[in-house]
């Protein structure tokens, strides 16, 4: 994908640096995405955490927990809400493009987000309802916040749309910094300066800003993003598919819920057994430990369009070699990271708090899955590109569902231990899985290794 003719010198250090950064060709492209990505994404999780710690000073614990309580459901709901389409988009968007069929294109680009926000929006009505119906029994200070929430969800949700379309076209910046540099930023200044100002900053307070900053970085996002696709895509008439684009995206709805499902897990039966301070330990683990998914993220955000492009063209030898790519872009970098942050872990953990270091051995129980995970790359988004969306949420379900019965039988007796154990073991599980599939329906060899 990144051929050099034959006759070129061997470079130097700073040629082969040229060599790896650089280039036109799809590898390189990607490479440069993909870093763009976890920068990104790095940067965004350092504001994310300046703001949580920032909110939590300014509003104090009572109205802090109602905050997290109502931004988590927003965070959960708004992420599947859409259903798939934001996923699906990668798919879609390069086999239209691929086989020239314009009007389906045009009518995809702006019917998608219009499903989203009408979905989204009856949805976020039938949420209020149940808010209204369960009031009587519910914290009073959470109501107001909640339909706050509510509201909040229709942006929400067609941002995540306008992010998949975003990165059909490599537009990465466009797709990602709106939701995780944008957003965080307008809230840390909006909570800001209702302090500076002395108003009482609660948590209705701190939802008002939340859902505004949704809002503007959706709206900002949806502007350039039309202003691009007009310079992109000729205008001509539209046509849509509405069954055929559900028919795509609700499987990987399903691959995409199972995922956060599986990711939530374990923290959610901890919470049940163990105090709450042993659940803060492993929370702290874990957020340590998420630079290294941070990597999967990248590549997986970057080559699933490429996936579906060279599937529409038939080119497997180019598939093939663009999937070897891609996992070895995933696998080596994350095992670079996962040694580091071991070999860091105790200072970082402090960083949380001197009893968080406890939590040092749970680090390496939980970096086995995310290493053993990242030896196949991002290969769930390749088997949803080509089609097989729906025995990939098979595995991610199987995988859930052994986290769940591991998490049960380990957590009480070890804790964080045992829920770190639980979650490494399922994601070994699924891991195996994604592997026998793809070797099964596609015949490729999707390990970092090996042949």
């Amino acid at each position: 994908m990144d051929a050099q003719p034959a006759t070129a010198s061997h470079p130097g250090p700073i040629g082969r640096l040229r060599l790896l950064l650089g280039g036109s060709g799809d590898a390189s492209v990607t490479r440069r995405l993909a870093g763009t990505i976890f920068i990104i994404r790095v940067i965004s999780a350092a504001l994310a955490y300046l703001s949580q710690v920032l909110l939590a000073r300014w509003m104090g614990g009572s109205d802090y927990g109602v905050y997290v309580y109502v931004w988590t459901w927003v965070l959960l709901l708004g992420s599947m809400m859409d259903f798939g389409l934001s996923a699906s988009a990668q798919k879609i968007i390069p086999e239209y493009r691929t086989r020239g069929e314009h009007a389906l294109l045009r009518g995809f680009l702006s019917g998608s987000r219009w499903i989203s926000l009408v979905v989204a929006s009856v949805l976020s009505l039938l949420l209020a309802g149940v808010v209204k119906l369960l009031s009587p029994w519910m914290d009073a200070d959470a109501i107001v916040p909640l339909y706050i929430g509510c509201v909040t969800l229709p942006a929400f949700v067609v941002a995540n749309t306008q992010d998949g379309i975003a990165r059909s076209h490599d537009w990465m910046r466009l797709a990602i910094m709106p939701q995780f540099i944008v957003r965080q930023s307008l809230i840390i200044g909006l909570t800001a300066g209702a302090f500076a100002l002395g108003l009482r900053l609660g948590a209705t307070a701190a939802m008002l800003a939340s859902s505004a900053a949704v809002w503007i970085a959706m709206i900002g996002q949806m502007i350039v993003l039309n202003r691009r696709l007009g310079g992109h895509v000729e205008a001509g008439p539209k046509a849509y598919d509405f069954h055929g684009w559900l028919a795509v995206s609700l499987p990987i709805l399903l691959v995409e819920g199972f995922y956060l499902l599986l990711s939530y897990t374990d923290v959610l039966v901890l919470q049940q057994f163990r105090s709450s301070e042993e659940v803060g330990i492993y929370f702290a683990v874990v957020k340590t430990l998420a630079l290294v998914s941070f990597i999967h993220y990248a590549m997986a955000a970057t080559t699933a369009h490429r996936f579906a492009e060279y599937h529409v063209l038939g080119d497997k030898t180019r598939l093939s070699a663009y999937v070897t790519h891609a996992i070895n872009w995933t696998f080596w970098p994350s095992l670079a990271a996962t040694v580091l942050l071991l070999a860091l872990g105790r200072p970082l953990l402090s960083l949380f708090g001197p009893q968080f270091v406890s939590g040092y051995e749970i680090m390496f129980i939980a970096a086995v899955g995310l290493v053993v995970r990242s030896a196949i790359g991002p290969v769930e988004r390749l088997l949803n590109m080509l089609g097989h969306q729906h025995i990939c949420a098979l595995a991610y379900a199987l995988a859930f569902v052994m986290n769940v019965a591991l998490c049960l039988a380990l957590v009480p007796r070890f804790g964080g231990h045992g829920a770190a154990a639980a979650t490494s073991i399922s994601l070994a599980f699924e891991t195996l899985l994604l592997f026998w599939i793809v070797r099964q329906r596609l015949g490729l060899h999707v390990l970092a290794f090996g042949s």
